[in-house]
């Protein structure tokens, strides 16, 4: 799933908060310091996408990410990989584009891996 420049901001934001943010303290943790409108019609679009929660704080709401960056993250990988036409060649030429850190996390994940 892609996202926009401030949906990505705002995720951000909630991920580094898992204890949830009122519209108002995101809109002033942005570094553009968007209207909290503007914040508010972003967070709609996201719950829609099922990536934000919302629960009553008093007369405003507490937002919060539903899942993870690492579960995001995740399902962006899957998703572009199912969308790539030729697996073998993406997997390879990715492959060879990661640092020496992530060549052996992917390595150590795949000998750690059950079959399905």
């Amino acid at each position: 799933m892609r996202l926009g420049t401030l949906e990505r901001a705002i995720m951000e934001a909630l991920w580094a908060h898992p204890e949830g943010l009122l519209a108002q303290d995101l809109a002033n943790a942005l570094p553009s310091q968007p209207a909290v409108t503007t914040v508010l019609t972003v967070l709609v679009r996201l719950s829609r996408k099922g990536m934000v929660s919302r629960e009553r704080a008093g007369r405003a709401h507490l937002y919060r990410a539903t899942a993870g960056k690492d579960a995001f993250v995740a399902e962006t990988m899957r998703a572009a990989l199912e969308d790539a036409g030729d697996l073998e060649a993406v997997v390879n030429r990715f492959i060879g584009t990661v640092s020496p850190e992530a060549a052996t996390a992917l390595r150590d994940a795949l000998a750690g891996r059950k079959e399905p």
